[in-house]
């Protein structure tokens, strides 16, 4: 097996299970109970936090759990389209943002709030002179991904938050959530970031948010007492233990992961540069781990399905998208074919050179095999 769609979710490494089933056997207290067991649990959740929060360089009371980025993105848009719409309705995206965020922005439309699509230049970077020609005083958000799921694409953050600075009633929020483990974040450029543990080697319904301390949200779900008085319900210790193993695992090694990744992603792009018929989308600032390309005559599906048959796994686009065509493809270059024809390798740091060995020989022999068909 060759696993190629590690930007959808990544095998969960062994030591992030072994520490989630040891906090499952050994804390069964809840966090909130007074007695001896949920004052144990208090204490590692304290502990867990504290951790996390170093690794992210935060403070821990900046630090909301939540069940993954979905839930945060929409924790961020609601929550200030909700506590600041006195001061305005305008909140400002892109079309390489991931479903959690289009699709929420689309709910608050409904509510009268109005979204823009900031332009996206050929590299596929947000247009900062859209950006600038489109926020305004009534703007109380922005929201991009650092690194978009299709593209892979880095967005200059800090050269977007210098625009927004301008407003001080604008607050910034990026989704993180293909950038954490990959590359080196510093909150200090934004308000708000999201993540989820699944796409670094942890277990699927586990997440945070990260909000500057001073900021002040509208909760999205009420209830009893928690870690954090924004989102309420039982605190998941064990999750968030996984979590910060997940963490401790990715965040000291990413120069050493991205060097290796890197040279993964050369031999991948260079051997694709060879076929007339494939087109490569990812751009000069696209990270190494995801390498998007389009094969003009061959539609996608019909291809990861033949991959799928030799045991090599790819996807089409982002696994949350809802739609055959790439809004991230379309924002660059404006060609459906090619949005439509999109296939994306996600690589980590954990495939071996003999994988990248083997999807190759497969590409040449399916890629042939379905050009004779066509």
């Amino acid at each position: 097996m060759v696993y190629l769609d590690n930007s959808a979710t990544t095998f969960v490494d062994e030591r992030v299970l072994e520490t989630f089933c040891k906090v499952c056997r050994d804390f069964p207290g809840n966090v909130n109970s007074i007695h001896g067991l949920g004052m144990k649990a208090k204490e590692l959740e304290e502990y867990a936090t504290s951790r996390i929060a170093s690794l992210l360089k935060v403070k821990e009371s900046e630090i909301i759990y939540t069940s993954g980025a979905t839930e945060s993105n929409n924790t961020v848009l609601k929550g200030v389209a909700s506590k600041y719409k006195n001061r305005g309705n305008h909140i400002i995206i892109s079309y390489l943002e991931h479903s959690s965020v289009i699709e929420t922005c689309k709910y608050l439309e409904k509510k009268g709030f109005i979204i823009d699509y900031v332009k996206i230049d050929s590299n596929g970077l947000i247009d900062l002179n859209s950006l600038q020609s489109l926020i305004n005083d009534k703007t109380i958000l922005v929201s991009f991904s650092y690194v978009d799921s299709e593209l892979g694409v880095i967005q200059n953050i800090r050269d977007i938050k210098k625009i927004i600075d301008k407003y001080p009633k604008c607050y910034f929020h990026v989704d993180c959530t293909q950038a954490v483990g990959k590359i080196k974040i510093d909150f200090n450029d934004m308000d708000f970031f999201s993540m989820s543990g699944h796409k670094i080697f942890g277990l699927k319904g586990i997440g945070l948010l990260v909000k500057k301390e001073k900021i002040i949200i509208d909760n999205l779900i009420h209830g009893g007492k928690s870690t954090t008085i924004y989102r309420a319900g039982t605190p998941a210790l064990a999750l968030i233990c996984s979590l910060m193993k997940s963490l401790e695992l990715v965040i000291p090694n990413i120069d050493d992961n991205y060097k290796y990744v890197n040279n993964l992603n050369k031999m991948i792009v260079d051997f694709l540069k060879k076929y007339d018929g494939v087109h490569i989308n990812s751009t000069m600032c696209s990270i190494p781990y995801i390498i998007n390309f389009s094969i003009r005559d061959i539609k996608p599906e019909t291809f990861i399905h033949a991959m799928d048959e030799r045991g090599i796994y790819l996807s089409t686009k982002s696994a949350c998208s809802s739609s055959d065509l790439s809004s991230s493809v379309e924002a660059v270059f404006h060609d459906k074919m090619i949005a439509t024809h999109s296939i994306r390798i996600s690589l980590s740091y954990k495939n071996t050179t003999s994988e990248i060995e083997e999807f190759l020989e497969a590409f040449d022999k399916v890629y042939n095999k379905l050009l004779l068909k066509n």
